[in-house]
């Protein structure tokens, strides 16, 4: 008996799902997309949220800005749940390595008194500040409109807890816990941290999600992050033996770097719809701005002396031209 084996080619009759073959036509679509594009629930929810009645449990009117299309919001680093823990989980074994390096060599040990307290003076209390940016991330995905949107949103509060936790083990590593206490009893009663606590506990009441992404994301995180990772660490403290420090918060201005990207494509996108928004969205940048940086100033001054001022703002004026790229009137 013969038996004549052939393969056949099955043309599948569709390529991918119809919520998404509406964005991206009947072809083969990318697991972004398929996890992203449609999920938005909009119809048949069976009761409103009777803490706001006035509302629907999604509801697109929880902010002033007005989208046709909330989808239209992508993430250019295009992040769904699995790219995005992978991502992480490389970063992750990056900062073990770091880790490893510095007390194989006893790095800590070999910096100076002096360099550890500046260290220890200036990023202890940004875990707080990290803390409420992953309070505040977590009130954009709650309160936000459309999965494009909403899910980056969570990703960015569960990374602000990362860099809260990164800065709790140096912490650790310079000062044990005696260092986290310090950075706790400054955050609540040193007068340079005060504007910057008043910043960040006034976000934690901004219910216009939009509004608080801004807030958050681009004004206070586009001056924060480049200010300390970059001008107070890479360009002093490495410079005065703070090399291990530099090493141990790696993490900080790659994160920021990239996450830059989402934030301001979504404003981008945001602003080009319509001139409303336009204008709502670069008022919430001015606005936030201009408070953020005067927040930083004492931080700045206490971090970098008399150059504080400068560094910030140079920092201002980078963020200035991110804005106006994104789209923004200023």
């Amino acid at each position: 008996m013969n038996i004549d084996l052939q393969a056949r080619a099955i043309q599948p009759q569709r390529n991918t799902f119809a919520r998404v073959a509406k964005y991206t036509g009947d072809k083969p679509a990318s697991r972004y997309h398929e996890a992203t594009l449609g999920i938005q629930p909009t119809a048949n929810f069976h009761y409103r949220p009777t803490w706001e009645p006035e509302f629907e449990l999604f509801d697109a009117g929880r902010t002033a800005v007005k989208l046709a299309d909330w989808d239209a919001l992508r993430d250019p680093r295009q992040y769904y749940y699995a790219n995005w823990t992978m991502a992480r989980a490389r970063q992750q074994e990056a900062m073990e390595s770091n880790y490893q390096f510095v007390e194989s060599r006893n790095l800590i040990a070999k910096t100076s008194d002096a360099v550890r307290a500046k260290a220890v003076e200036v990023l202890m209390p940004l875990r707080h500040v990290a803390w409420g940016a992953n309070m505040n991330n977590c009130q954009v995905c709650a309160r936000g409109y459309g999965t494009a949107f909403t899910a980056p949103a969570m990703f960015q509060a569960m990374d602000q807890l990362g860099v809260a936790q990164y800065l709790t083990r140096l912490g650790l590593a310079l000062g044990e816990p005696g260092a986290l206490e310090a950075g706790k009893n400054a955050w609540l009663q040193d007068p340079c941290w005060q504007a910057l606590r008043r910043f960040v506990e006034d976000t934690l009441v901004v219910n216009d999600p939009f509004e608080l992404f801004v807030a958050q994301n681009l004004a206070l995180d586009g001056l924060l992050f480049p200010l300390i990772y970059t001008h107070f660490v890479d360009d002093q403290l490495a410079l005065q033996g703070g090399t291990a420090v530099a090493m141990l918060t790696a993490f900080m201005p790659e994160w920021h770097t990239e996450s830059s990207r989402w934030v301001d494509a979504v404003v981008k996108v945001a602003a080009a719809e319509n001139a409303d928004n336009q204008a709502r969205i670069s008022g919430w940048f001015q606005r936030y701005t201009d408070l953020a940086q005067a927040a930083l100033a004492p931080v700045a001054e206490l971090a970098l002396g008399a150059a504080g001022a400068q560094a910030l703002q140079t920092v201002r004026e980078t963020l200035n031209t991110r804005a106006r790229k994104a789209g923004l009137t200023l």
